[in-house]
Order: structure tokens, then sequence, then C-alpha cells
């Protein structure tokens, strides 16, 4: 199989990329291997990349995503204050799993705001790719909020995320971005492995 056009969108990326997107993908980056390694640090470098690519998707009309940094900026200042002050006596917020409430919960906001979110777009903006922009953003606000409550499951949400994202940045032009996506979902992908031991190390210390 010809892998050729990997090395030629890098390229290509490289070329095109402005230094404003290389500061986001290094944060961003950063970002994903402090959450897999449960590093409160995730949230300060999540904040920088955010903050970064609200500029960059309102250039590309990217508007659902715009939105959607803005609010991974606001729930890093809540995961932050919850990893950093985490209930009752424990050291720090545990890594658990969702209850059937939770999961219930995470349908309904996934579904809820994919059908805001592309009502929107549609209608309001001259977005050229409302259902995937809605998608993208619909299912990381379901992966933030369960990572900020430190949710095993957050990292299924990326994963979905991540792999829908690819195409999309790459589709807009935003290559770098795009491989950067790919490579979230690797990193992903061993963040839910790790933090699955982590739940299941969590329920022998309290069984």
């Amino acid at each position: 199989m010809d892998f050729s056009w990997i090395w030629i969108g890098i390229k290509e990326g490289l070329a095109e990329m402005t230094w404003l997107e290389a500061v986001a993908v290094f944060f961003g980056i950063a970002s994903v291997i402090y959450s897999i390694k449960k590093n409160i640090l995730v949230f300060p470098t999540g904040m920088v990349s955010t903050l970064i690519y609200v500029y960059i998707c309102l250039q590309y009309k990217l508007y659902a995503d715009m939105g959607i940094n803005a609010y991974y900026f606001a729930m890093s200042v809540y995961g932050w204050y919850l990893w950093s002050r985490p209930p009752g006596e424990k050291e720090e917020l545990p890594v658990t799993w969702l209850n059937k409430k939770g999961i219930i919960q995470s349908i309904l906001l996934l579904i809820g705001s994919y059908a805001v979110l592309y009502f929107v777009l549609a209608n309001f903006t001259d977005s050229d790719v409302p259902y995937w922009d809605s998608f993208t953003t619909a299912s990381a606000f379901v992966g933030m909020w369960l990572m900020a409550k430190k949710k095993v499951e957050n990292w299924i949400a990326w994963i979905i995320t991540d792999i829908v994202s690819v195409p999309l940045y790459f589709y807009k032009g935003l290559t770098l971005t795009s491989f950067q996506f790919l490579f979230f979902t690797i990193l992903a992908t061993i963040g839910l492995i790790e933090w699955i031991k982590a739940a299941k190390k969590e329920n022998k210390a309290y069984a």
C-alpha cells in the first residue's frame, strides 16, 4: 500500500503552516500527553492551544469548532479547579467510569448539541461543512465535559472527534492540523488504555 501521500501531506502542511498554527499544534499535543499522564498541566497547555484555534477557526469559517475551542478554554478552567480541589479528603480526583445516568446524559448532550449546532450553522452562517463541523464540536463537548470529571469514557469521545476531524481539516486546507488530529487519535487510544488501567486500580483500592 502506498502511503507516500502522508509524507507529501506533511511537507505541504509544513510549507503552508503559519507560526501561529505551529504554536497551537505544539501546545495541543502537549496537552493530550499531559492528559494521558493525568497531569494537571493538561489545562494550561490546552488553554494556550484553544485560544489560538479560536482565531484560526474563525479565519477558515469553522464556526462550530471556533465555539468549541472557546468552550475548551472555559472547561479547562473548570477542570483545573476540579483536579486541584478534589472532593472529600482524597489526594486527587480519581479516574472513574460513567454510571448509567452519566451515559444517558452524555448521549443526550451529544444529540442535543449536534442538533442545535447544525441548525445554527446551516441557517445563520456561511459554513460549507455544517454536518462535519457540528458533529466534531458536539462530540468534543462530551469529551471535554467527561475529561474535567476524569471519566474513562472521555477518551472514546475524543477518538471519535479526532477521526472525523482528520478529513475535515484536510478539506479546509489546514493540512498540519489534520495530521495533528491523526496523531491525536493514536494518543487518545493510548489514553483510553491507560485510564482503564487507572480506573481498575481505583476500584481495587476502594473495594
